[in-house]
């Protein structure tokens, strides 16, 4: 095994534009998803703080509720389908997982190269719906019939979906066959870092579930542009058969979302605590496979209240609590791993451990919207809102977050810690806790989802009014983080080559940052090595 690298490496030439638009390195492809990926969270977020402002008051302000329902669409599938997704799976995948796992680069550069354009046309596209004169007024989910009969353009998010789509799968393929044929020599499979680990499975899923979403937003296409009718009950079709083919992919796409999460999570966790992975073998097998297995047997818990059949939702909502079994293994592993460690509390670690908090909460109120009898009465209002911020937006952003905080130095050859980062923290903690408490109460009693407009609820606003604070507080905070990581790239404090003593191959083998090819020399390494092979205290 080679010896850990001690040097920084700095930027020596000027930089050139076509040097990065024809690349094909996987480090810099994996910055091109993290630049559009932020992108998208920018505008996203705005609308998000539009949505807010609209809701502070019981009656209209600003707009009409088809413009409304504009800021809703590309809110909804920016956040998931331009931010999360690309920004775990496109972003951290591509620059990490080739170091840590002791290869030069991804199995197919130039298709890797095509996968990120592919994400880029997405994410143009999207944004002109906001200069077409006929703007997607069909939300992010597109349900027929609504979708088939508005005048807004159901084709842009048609064809966003599909290059999202496209670019995921290539990267999925591409990544397996790069885990599976080049890994370094004597690195077997239980010794993967856990954030291959979980990468591994969500691209796994990408694979298997990507082609029913794309089925569906198809057929939307050609029923409202062709004539066709497979959503149409006049004419012998289903609307339920597009919220079943829609929920089949997209409730596996919380946990393509997930997975990553919590293994750029543990990475922290051990890193900063300087222990091993709790149950390494428990955690992967039964937890991360678990969810493999499980996950496509959930999605009718969206439907419990769209005309499904009884038995249906009795199994559904076995399943829908069954598969808390292999997530709470995850998270007992991701504690464990906590047990008598020697923790270092930086700005990566403060977001990590708002992550424990946030998966609690979310995952508590995620039992009542599995239980049919309960799910009534709470489906289609706040009370879903918030949960599924608590549990999957906000928890994997901060977990994304976490990682680009923990992997900075290795990007950047600087470091990001600072005033400014620990303010953009705690600004984003408060204000989530505002943005969202709130929507709790107020979905208990009733206050409908994706309304503009609630004046028959008068009693709510001041709720409303406190949510709205707290997105600004949010927005606050994301713009300190935003900005620290610009000064501190440019002007930050140089980073030593391994800041958090990590054993991990992408801190031991390689510079800050890594050149073309990674490694000086390729890792070669024994069976009882470990990248989490701390010494016991």
């Amino acid at each position: 095994m080679s010896t850990e690298t001690t040097t920084t490496t700095t930027a020596t030439s000027r930089f050139n534009i076509w040097e990065w638009i024809f690349t094909t390195d996987h480090k810099r492809i994996g910055i091109l998803y993290l630049i559009g990926s932020i992108a998208a969270f920018i505008v996203a977020g705005l609308m998000a703080l539009l949505i807010r402002i609209e809701q502070s008051s019981p009656s209209t302000l600003l707009v009409d509720p088809s413009e409304y329902n504009v800021w809703l669409y590309f809110h909804g599938a920016a956040m998931i389908l331009a931010f999360l997704i690309p920004g775990l799976t496109g972003f951290a995948a591509n620059f990490f997982l080739p170091l840590m796992i002791g290869a030069k680069d991804v199995a197919f550069p130039r298709i890797n190269a095509f996968s990120v354009w592919l994400f880029y046309g997405a994410i143009l596209l999207a944004l002109l719906s906001f200069v077409i004169p006929d703007g997607p007024d069909i939300m992010w989910t597109a349900y027929p019939p609504y979708s088939i009969i508005t005048e807004g353009n159901t084709a842009f998010y048609v064809f966003t979906v599909h290059l999202l789509g496209f670019s995921s799968i290539l990267g999925a393929v591409n990544f397996l066959i790069t885990v599976i044929y080049m890994r370094a020599p004597g690195m077997g499979w239980n010794q993967l870092n856990l954030f291959v680990w979980t990468t591994v499975a969500a691209f796994v899923l990408q694979l298997v579930f990507i082609p029913v979403l794309a089925a569906a937003v198809t057929l939307l296409l050609f029923d409202k542009y062709l004539g066709t009718h497979f959503f149409n009950p006049d004419m012998g079709g289903d609307v339920l058969l597009y919220q079943n083919l829609f929920w089949f992919y997209s409730h596996p796409a919380v946990y393509v979302i997930f997975l990553p999460a919590v293994g750029i999570l543990f990475d922290i966790i051990a890193s900063m605590g300087k222990n091993r992975i709790f149950n390494y073998k428990a955690c992967v097998y039964g937890g991360i496979g678990g969810i493999v297995l499980i996950t496509g047997e959930v999605w009718v818990h969206h439907l419990y209240v769209s005309g499904m059949p009884d038995w249906i939702r009795i199994g559904q909502m076995v399943t829908t609590l069954l598969i808390s079994v292999p997530v709470g293994l995850i998270v007992l592993s991701m504690w464990g791993t906590l047990y008598k460690a020697s923790i270092t509390y930086n700005t990566a670690m403060h977001f990590t451990a708002a992550c424990f908090f946030l998966v609690l909460l979310g995952g508590l109120t995620g039992i009542p919207l599995a239980m049919t009898a309960i799910t009534v009465h709470l489906s289609e209002t706040s009370f879903v809102h918030a949960h599924f911020h608590f549990i999957m937006a906000m928890f994997s952003t901060f977990a994304l977050f976490a990682g680009i905080y923990y992997w900075f130095p290795k990007m950047t050859g600087r470091m990001a810690e600072g005033v400014l980062g620990r303010i953009g923290f705690w600004a984003n903690m408060v204000g989530v806790n505002l943005a969202f408490w709130p929507l709790f109460i107020i979905g208990v009693q009733g206050m409908p989802r994706r309304y503009p407009n609630y004046e028959r609820f008068p009693q709510f606003e001041p709720y409303h009014d406190v949510a709205t604070i707290g997105a600004f507080i949010i927005a606050v905070g994301m713009a300190c983080t935003l900005i620290n990581w610009i000064y501190s790239a440019f002007w930050g404090e140089p980073a030593p080559a391994n800041p958090w003593n990590s054993k991990s191959l992408e801190w031991t083998h390689t510079a800050n940052p890594p050149g073309p090819g990674n490694f000086s020399e390729d890792p070669v390494l024994d069976e009882n090595w470990s990248p989490y092979d701390y010494e016991a205290k």
